[in-house]
């Protein structure tokens, strides 16, 4: 980003559609939030005789068998679903080299994901940061405050600082209350320590807690050249020369360490994670995991 006013290359119109298209390819429900966290967003209430639109996935098999009729689950909607996404805007995300920096492809990924909720009439907050809280903003529902969102999201001054994963996750604890349902998490994670692991767990105790790691190829791994390549810092044009080869054996166990301290953080807390590089279109990615959350419920 040559300088601070340019807005982000991204797509989000595109973004939404393709996500929707594929949720329709994949046979996954518009309110597929509300099913995903049925256990917390809605509230048992008996059975009802299956319906030719309902998903045969919803059958409750036991008590048709009871019953001698085909039943499914019937819940009372909570309808003020809130939703939490905790986004890093750091310096350590606007940095790519593919055609979209990592936050670039962050916020085509979250405003497409969010945008499910938005249609549903449910409500999203969203935290923002970097090396302190960038933004802020309680739950609401409605298209307003989703642009709102995406606007921040895809504005090159959002963004700044050195990635503070660990002040974000205490800044969630100390305001969110018991009525979210749950916490998603957008960044590559470069900054996350041991303590990480600490308040991830506090964090994913208390709420359910997904986990979306967004990291550039280059974040793990250089490329095998023997000569020097130029890098450039987008925000400040500082440039330096190095040569991947030389560099490459060093930085490459320094990103699998990294890497690895991460996935057992994951696995540790029990959470569920979702794995993206930026050379890959996150949209079917995206979809899998999700019908892969449902089957789990």
């Amino acid at each position: 980003m040559g300088d601070n006013d340019r807005k982000l290359n991204v797509d989000i119109a595109g973004a939404i559609a393709k996500l929707d298209a594929m949720l329709k390819e994949f046979n996954l429900k518009q309110d597929i939030f509300k099913i995903m966290f049925r256990g917390k967003g809605l509230e048992f209430d008996g059975y009802r005789d299956f319906s030719p639109d309902d998903d045969a996935q919803d059958i409750d098999w036991k008590a048709s068998s009871r019953s001698g009729r085909t039943i499914v689950k019937r819940y009372k909607e909570e309808r003020d679903l809130k939703i939490m996404f905790l986004v890093d805007v750091g310096d350590n995300m606007v940095f790519g080299s593919t055609p979209k920096l990592k936050c670039e492809y962050a916020t085509e990924l979250t405003a497409a994901f969010s945008h499910i909720l938005v249609n549903t009439n449910d409500k999203i907050g969203f935290i923002l940061f970097g090396d302190e809280i960038k933004e802020y903003s309680n739950f609401k529902s409605g298209f307003k405050h989703f642009n709102r969102f995406t606007d921040l999201m895809k504005d090159g001054t959002t963004y700044g600082g050195t990635s503070n994963i660990n002040m974000a996750i205490d800044y969630a604890m100390d305001y969110l209350d018991s009525s979210v349902v749950a916490v998603i998490v957008v960044s590559d994670f470069l900054s996350a320590n041991e303590e990480t692991s600490k308040r991830m767990n506090l964090l994913s105790n208390r709420f359910e807690t997904i986990a979306i790691r967004v990291r550039d190829p280059l974040d793990l791994s250089l490329p095998d050249v023997d000569e020097e390549v130029l890098i450039e810092d987008i925000r400040t044009n500082e440039q330096v020369l190095i040569n991947p080869r030389v560099a490459k054996a060093t930085y490459e166990k320094y990103t699998f360490q990294q890497g690895l301290l991460v996935e057992n953080i994951f696995k540790k807390c029990d959470l569920d994670y979702l794995d993206l590089t930026t050379d890959k279109d996150f949209v079917v990615e995206l979809a899998i995991f999700l019908k892969e959350r449902l089957l789990k419920r």
